[in-house]
């Protein structure tokens, strides 16, 4: 290690590179959990995995339940109480894999790669969070409480988990959210905000031969809003419009009495959101289709992560922590959502894809880099110890 180091900066980073295997060993196991975000049951069994490991290491634990979802999972390094608003490391368990995927396809190693459902989406990053606040347990040096925060439903939007989010970041001074970094090495210093509705026509059967005249063709009227819905797409500005679903109809000489489409909004600047949702209400109330009518509803959404100054003094601290590790850092925006946006959103400085690197998410070719897992704990525990003196909570 370098000379810059301390003493203590030294023994915690030394002691995460000898947990190395132990990490690995970890994600393995979680890797070969199932843990769909739909899956409540393989949920909670990562999330018991991780439970055992903070009571082994002697960090409290209480959970949030859900009767849905997997429930949250809050970590503290001890029960002193206090009021210094602590740093958290964040991250979900859930992935969007089915049941079965990782019987299908296991933890696999090959070379300095590793692969499975989940491996980089986000179970290193997970992993690497639970060993960084075991470290702190055991040797001290954090500048501020620690905090961690597991939660069990972010690949469909958070709906039980945001509020959960939301109200810790409130009580938090910064977050770290373990995002895979990109398969560039970058860390994310801003993503998209996106809303995702579902869209649904109500037109009129009626046989399409003899007597076509008396049908409203729900198909017709929802091609229409397709078109309109895409064209408020500017790339310009960071807005796009995806209709990505599609279904209706009830047989080929039929006018359809009904058609239904699922809408992907993005947009980078908070206040596009509403104009652009303003947009849409006026498509949806508009009918081309004589006596078609239509309605629309959020099934989900994520706010955008935009960097703030204290945000961005976060940022250069984690690249100068990174370089003295070996790690050569930058920053990049992405049109991916993610939790972060939310802690942002609630005035908390917030950096995400802080993980380890990663590739290839949501897909079966899904990779990760073994040898950045010590290298991104390291960073983590640097920039951690290196943050200005906490503030106090009012």
């Amino acid at each position: 290690m370098t000379a810059t180091f301390t003493a203590a900066e030294k023994t915690i980073t030394d002691w995460l590179a000898s947990s190395r295997l132990a990490m690995i060993d970890m994600l393995a196991e979680i890797v070969n959990i199932d843990s769909g975000s739909y899956d409540k049951a393989g949920v909670d069994a990562v999330g018991e995995r991780f439970q055992r490991f903070f009571a082994e290491h002697g960090l409290p634990t209480s959970t949030e339940p859900h009767e849905t979802h997997g429930e949250a999972i809050h970590i503290r390094l001890d029960d002193k109480p206090t009021n210094e608003m602590p740093i958290l490391l964040m991250g979900h368990r859930d992935t969007v894999f089915p049941k079965g995927e990782a019987g299908r396809r296991p933890f696999t190693v090959k070379g300095n790669m590793a692969y499975g459902p989940g491996v980089a989406d986000m179970k290193a990053g997970l992993v690497m969070n639970a060993f960084v606040l075991a470290a702190f347990k055991r040797f001290g040096g954090n500048p501020a409480p620690l905090a961690g925060l597991i939660t069990s439903d972010e690949e469909i939007a958070s709906p039980s988990s945001r509020p959960v989010i939301e109200a810790t970041a409130r009580r938090a001074r910064a977050v770290f959210n373990s995002e895979p970094s990109r398969p560039t090495g970058s860390v994310v210093t801003g993503r998209k905000g996106g809303v995702f509705m579902v869209l649904e026509v109500t037109g009129k059967a009626a046989h399409s031969g003899g007597s076509f005249e008396k049908g409203i063709s729900a198909i017709g009227e929802i091609a229409h809003k397709i078109v309109a819905i895409h064209a408020l797409t500017d790339l310009q500005r960071g807005i796009t419009l995806n209709v990505g679903l599609v279904e209706g109809g009830q047989s080929v000489n039929t006018t359809a009495p009904s058609a239904r489409g699922e809408i992907d909004m993005r947009y980078v600047d908070p206040a596009d959101r509403a104009t652009t949702l303003a947009s849409i209400e006026r498509i949806v109330a508009t009918s081309t289709v004589p006596g078609a009518t239509a309605s629309f509803r959020i099934r989900g959404e994520f706010l955008p992560l935009v960097q703030t100054p204290a945000a961005k003094d976060m940022f250069e601290g984690y690249l100068a922590a990174a370089s003295e590790v070996g790690q050569k850092v930058s920053g990049e925006f992405s049109g991916g959502c993610a939790d972060s946006g939310f802690t942002a959103a609630v005035g908390c400085p917030t950096l995400c894809g802080v993980g380890p690197i990663g590739g290839n998410v949501h897909t079966a070719d899904e990779w990760l880099d073994l040898d950045s897992i010590v290298p991104r704990a390291q960073a983590l525990a640097l920039a951690i110890m290196r943050m200005p003196v906490s503030k106090s909570s009012s």
